[in-house]
């Protein structure tokens, strides 16, 4: 049941998007129904890579149900001191886990440092496991199984150089797993970046938004779900649901309003001024299809070069794109043989590497030439957000960024710039360089 005494929460998210989070996080609360007695939201302090908050049970399941932008939501179940792998034992030890979970429940438990002295982050990590291990087993007479692939509950472990901070996970699977994009393509978007993206380039619900390099349909599909107001976690389970403490009749209200706001959606016939389009029919396919799972009506997609594309609606409106690069912009994907290729960038590579292969060849600078060509030709009124790891873009483009915004995408630093499109301009200076560019 919901205690009279708030909680600690910790929402983690893609390291760019604190700011955007923490509004986001401000308007779900305004959503939750005040319970009597029940504590309700408070912000708390942004910092690198998440955004801390507190409030009762009902604040921390609305935000694992509508959080568009978190990666997860932690619950904080301890904090204090520490100078050696013992001094963690003992915090873990100390601590009434049989109050959330008992011994039937498998357990997994990850641990994450910055600057922190120990020599062994492994063997901190199997002390923290140990000490839940032996506290249900000194209340209770038996030990959790661990399970690191499905585990019924997760606990963090994480280090500074001088503290220990404990939380028990509330999301279970990462909260970009939505639950309907079953087909990625070749270099996925993560869809809680595409969100927080969102949210950054000011896009409304009503106003066109278009996609012209649209993919498996990360952006759009992220679109339609808030202009319809579908909850990205209405189809998936979360951690807390394993959890004994949580509010099971407030958990079942919010989640039968979510699944109602979603067959609201699926009916409803409306034209979204929401467009996609890619070079790729395979690539469209999927994109309708995840669209189709996503709970969103048919959108506009068509299949076209992005260089040859016009607005789809006679109001300017917002462009988005994660564009790919080498071989992926003549066929997405394809190789001479139709064998499917690596990505230039985005994959699962080490940052580094991922980095020196987003630079651009000719190819990719022809490309994005006659890209830019087609917005300042044809999108006059529009503004455009172009994610990428290559800074020189704009330089390729021939257009001046007038704002840019550092994100990373998984560990891949990019910058997301914002072009403001006016007819018939060539924005960049003649001679331009990538660090003149840079540096604007």
């Amino acid at each position: 049941m919901s205690s009279p005494t708030p909680f600690d929460f910790f929402a983690p998210c893609p390291r760019g998007l604190e700011a955007a989070l923490a509004a986001e996080l401000a308007e779900i609360a305004e959503r939750v129904p005040s319970q009597a007695g029940a504590p309700g939201f408070e912000a708390g302090a942004q910092v690198p890579g998440g955004v801390h908050f507190r409030g009762g049970w009902t604040v921390g399941m609305a935000a694992n149900l509508h959080s568009r932008i978190a990666s997860r939501v932690l619950l904080k179940i301890a904090e204090r001191p520490y100078r050696n792998e013992q001094d963690i034992y003992a915090l873990a030890a100390e601590q009434q886990w049989e109050r959330w979970f008992s011994a039937n429940e498998t357990l997994r438990v990850d641990l994450t440092a910055i600057k922190s002295p120990l020599r062994s982050l492994e063997f901190a990590t199997l002390r923290v496991k140990d000490a839940v291990c032996d506290r249900l087993r000194s209340v209770s007479g038996a030990r959790p199984s661990v399970d690191t692939a499905q585990p019924d509950v997760r606990i963090f472990a994480f280090l500074t150089a001088t503290v220990c901070t404990l939380y028990l996970d509330t999301s279970g699977e990462p909260l970009f797993k939505r639950g309907w994009r079953l087909d990625k393509g070749a270099a996925p978007l993560r869809e809680n970046l595409a969100a927080g993206i969102l949210r950054i380039t000011g896009w409304v619900p009503g106003s066109p938004l278009y996609d012209p390099m649209c993919g498996s349909g990360t952006f759009i599909a992220e679109a339609a779900q808030i202009a319809l107001g579908v909850a990205p976690g209405v189809e998936r389970r979360f951690g807390f649901e394993k959890l004994k403490q949580y509010d099971v009749s407030a958990w079942q209200a919010m989640k039968v309003a979510a699944l109602d706001a979603k067959r609201a959606a699926s009916a409803n016939k409306s034209t979204l001024p929401i467009f996609g389009s890619d070079i790729s029919g395979d690539m469209l396919e999927k994109a309708r299809a995840n669209l189709a799972r996503a709970g969103v009506p048919g959108l506009w997609l068509k299949q076209l070069d992005a260089r040859a594309i016009v607005p789809p609606s006679e109001q300017p409106g917002i462009i988005v794109a994660n564009p790919p690069y080498g071989e992926r912009i003549a066929v997405r994907g394809r190789g001479p043989r139709g064998e499917v290729r690596e990505p230039r960038h985005g994959g699962r590579e080490p940052a580094a590497e991922a980095f020196s292969r987003a630079q651009p060849d000719a190819a990719d600078s022809e490309f994005f030439r006659a890209f830019g060509d087609a917005l300042k030709q044809r999108f006059a009124g529009w503004r455009a957000f172009v994610l990428t790891a290559d800074r020189s873009l704009p330089g390729q483009m021939r257009l001046r960024e007038s704002a840019k915004t550092p994100l990373f995408n998984g560990a891949l630093e990019c910058r997301l710039f914002r072009f403001d499109l006016v007819a018939g301009s060539v924005k960049s200076r003649p001679g331009q360089t990538e660090q003149d560019a840079d540096a604007q």
